[in-house]
Protein backbone atom coordinates (compact mmCIF):
# COMPACT_ATOMS: atom_id res chain seq x y z
CA UNK A 1 0.00 0.00 0.00
CA UNK A 2 2.97 2.55 0.66
CA UNK A 3 3.92 2.45 -3.16
CA UNK A 4 0.81 2.98 -4.08
CA UNK A 5 -0.26 5.81 -1.43
CA UNK A 6 2.83 7.52 -2.60
CA UNK A 7 1.91 7.45 -6.18
CA UNK A 8 -1.37 8.89 -5.28
CA UNK A 9 0.12 11.65 -3.15
CA UNK A 10 2.46 12.33 -5.72
CA UNK A 11 -0.32 12.81 -8.33
CA UNK A 12 -2.21 14.84 -5.86
CA UNK A 13 0.56 17.46 -5.59
CA UNK A 14 0.09 19.01 -8.21
CA UNK A 15 -3.19 21.65 -8.07
CA UNK A 16 -3.71 21.11 -11.92
CA UNK A 17 -4.49 17.50 -11.04
CA UNK A 18 -6.65 17.98 -8.15
CA UNK A 19 -8.67 20.49 -10.12
CA UNK A 20 -8.90 17.96 -12.84
CA UNK A 21 -10.15 15.45 -10.07
CA UNK A 22 -12.57 18.06 -8.71
CA UNK A 23 -13.78 18.28 -12.18
CA UNK A 24 -13.86 14.88 -12.51
CA UNK A 25 -16.09 14.36 -8.89
CA UNK A 26 -18.70 16.34 -10.79
CA UNK A 27 -19.26 13.54 -13.29
CA UNK A 28 -17.26 12.24 -16.58
CA UNK A 29 -15.55 14.44 -18.94
CA UNK A 30 -13.80 14.39 -22.27
CA UNK A 31 -10.19 16.10 -22.67
CA UNK A 32 -11.38 18.22 -23.95
CA UNK A 33 -13.94 19.31 -21.76
CA UNK A 34 -11.44 19.02 -19.30
CA UNK A 35 -8.91 21.05 -20.75
CA UNK A 36 -11.34 24.50 -21.45
CA UNK A 37 -10.30 26.24 -17.99
CA UNK A 38 -6.93 25.86 -17.91
CA UNK A 39 -4.49 28.47 -19.89
CA UNK A 40 -2.56 25.19 -20.90
CA UNK A 41 -2.04 22.90 -24.12
CA UNK A 42 -3.83 19.86 -24.30
CA UNK A 43 -0.97 17.93 -24.28
CA UNK A 44 0.10 18.97 -20.60
CA UNK A 45 -3.90 18.36 -19.44
CA UNK A 46 -3.21 15.03 -21.48
CA UNK A 47 0.40 14.29 -19.16
CA UNK A 48 -1.92 15.14 -15.62
CA UNK A 49 -4.32 13.19 -16.93
CA UNK A 50 -1.71 10.09 -17.18
CA UNK A 51 -0.20 10.71 -13.99
CA UNK A 52 -3.71 10.37 -12.67
CA UNK A 53 -4.82 7.10 -14.63
CA UNK A 54 -1.58 5.74 -13.32
CA UNK A 55 -1.79 6.37 -10.00
CA UNK A 56 -5.34 4.83 -10.14
CA UNK A 57 -7.84 8.16 -9.46
CA UNK A 58 -9.06 8.01 -13.02
CA UNK A 59 -10.29 5.70 -15.98
CA UNK A 60 -10.58 6.12 -19.60
CA UNK A 61 -13.72 4.56 -21.44
CA UNK A 62 -13.37 3.68 -24.64
CA UNK A 63 -16.93 4.32 -26.86
CA UNK A 64 -16.11 4.64 -30.15
CA UNK A 65 -14.41 8.34 -30.91
CA UNK A 66 -15.10 9.58 -27.39
CA UNK A 67 -13.01 8.41 -24.63
CA UNK A 68 -14.81 10.00 -21.12
CA UNK A 69 -12.66 9.94 -17.95
CA UNK A 70 -14.23 9.02 -14.63
CA UNK A 71 -13.22 9.46 -11.54
CA UNK A 72 -12.31 6.48 -9.32
CA UNK A 73 -12.14 7.55 -5.70
CA UNK A 74 -10.99 4.40 -4.62
CA UNK A 75 -7.30 5.46 -4.74
CA UNK A 76 -8.71 8.59 -2.24
CA UNK A 77 -10.49 6.12 0.47
CA UNK A 78 -6.50 4.68 0.88
CA UNK A 79 -5.02 8.30 1.50
CA UNK A 80 -8.23 9.05 4.16
CA UNK A 81 -7.04 6.10 6.12
CA UNK A 82 -3.98 7.01 5.97
CA UNK A 83 -4.66 10.72 7.24
CA UNK A 84 -7.32 9.03 10.23
CA UNK A 85 -4.08 7.96 12.09
CA UNK A 86 -3.11 11.46 12.77
CA UNK A 87 -6.74 12.64 13.14
CA UNK A 88 -6.06 10.76 16.77
CA UNK A 89 -3.23 12.87 17.35
CA UNK A 90 -4.96 15.93 16.98
CA UNK A 91 -7.81 15.37 18.59
CA UNK A 92 -5.72 14.78 21.32
CA UNK A 93 -3.64 17.99 21.18
CA UNK A 94 -7.03 19.69 20.68
CA UNK A 95 -8.10 17.98 24.16
CA UNK A 96 -5.10 18.62 26.07
CA UNK A 97 -5.36 22.62 24.49
CA UNK A 98 -8.95 22.42 25.92
CA UNK A 99 -7.62 21.30 29.19
CA UNK A 100 -4.89 23.63 29.77
CA UNK A 101 -7.51 26.53 28.77
CA UNK A 102 -9.96 25.53 31.73
CA UNK A 103 -6.29 25.46 33.86
CA UNK A 104 -5.82 29.24 33.25
CA UNK A 105 -9.54 30.21 32.90
CA UNK A 106 -10.16 28.59 36.59
CA UNK A 107 -6.89 30.67 37.84
CA UNK A 108 -8.34 33.54 36.57
CA UNK A 109 -11.57 33.12 38.66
Amino acid sequence: MADRLSEVFSALADPTRRALLARLAEGEATVNQLAEPFPISLQAVSKHLKVLERAGLITRGKEAQWRPCRLDAGPLRDVAEWAAGYRRFWEQRYDQLGEYLQQLQNKEE
